[in-house]
């Protein structure tokens, strides 16, 4: 085998090493258990008990409430929202966060049949039921009504000593080809404020 050769199988083995573990990313929902060295462990909501390799890489983040009236226009948010009997889009949660997510409209897992917008704030306006969020992204928009006590929440960045024993966690993770779990990103639980996505 040829140098170019070779340097393309590597690219190419490189690549496709990339596009497992992005496949392998998965999103976790749960109460802390424990935490013991490098090892967090969670009680999944569908009550499983879990353990997740915590690295250096790790980022982790605290749980913030804010109100709707706090975001403005161009702010860039993600809103969970399932479509109600008239074909409404409505928000079960809004959170502001940072642009490195990508934008865009598509199918989540934190309800049956709820969708995950991550896109800019055009306009919030007064709705007969609540407060209509316009939310804008590269290719489209949609309009999320926003009923009344619906969680607004934004993270800020905390460490491992957020990490208690009973505090709600959502994150995401890899699977490595033994099984273990790594945690990749982590937001917990802070004051009683809840990540709700």
């Amino acid at each position: 085998m040829n140098k170019l050769n070779f340097a393309f199988l590597s690219a190419a083995l490189a690549l496709a090493a990339v596009a497992v573990d992005a496949q392998s990313a998965e999103r976790i929902r749960g109460t802390i258990t424990g935490l013991s060295g490098d090892v967090l462990s969670v009680k999944s909501r569908d009550g499983k008990d879990l353990e997740f390799q915590l690295t250096e890489k790790t980022t982790v983040a605290a749980a913030k409430a804010i109100k709707l009236s706090d975001l403005k226009k161009g702010d860039y948010v993600g809103s969970t929202s399932v479509k109600n009997a008239s074909g409404e889009m409505v928000a079960h949660e809004v959170h502001r966060i940072g642009r490195t997510v990508k934008e865009g409209h598509g199918k989540w897992d934190l309800l049956p049949n709820s969708m995950m917008t991550n896109a800019n704030v055009a306009s919030v306006a007064d709705a007969a039921n609540g407060q209509e969020l316009t939310l804008e992204y590269s290719g489209g928009s949609q309009k999320i009504l926003v009923p009344p006590g619906t969680p607004i929440v934004e993270t800020g960045p905390a460490d491992r000593s957020y990490l208690k024993i009973g505090e709600y966690v959502f994150l995401v993770a890899n699977a490595g080809a033994d099984g273990k779990m790594t945690a990749l990103r982590i937001q917990v639980s802070h004051g009683g404020v809840k990540p709700p996505q």
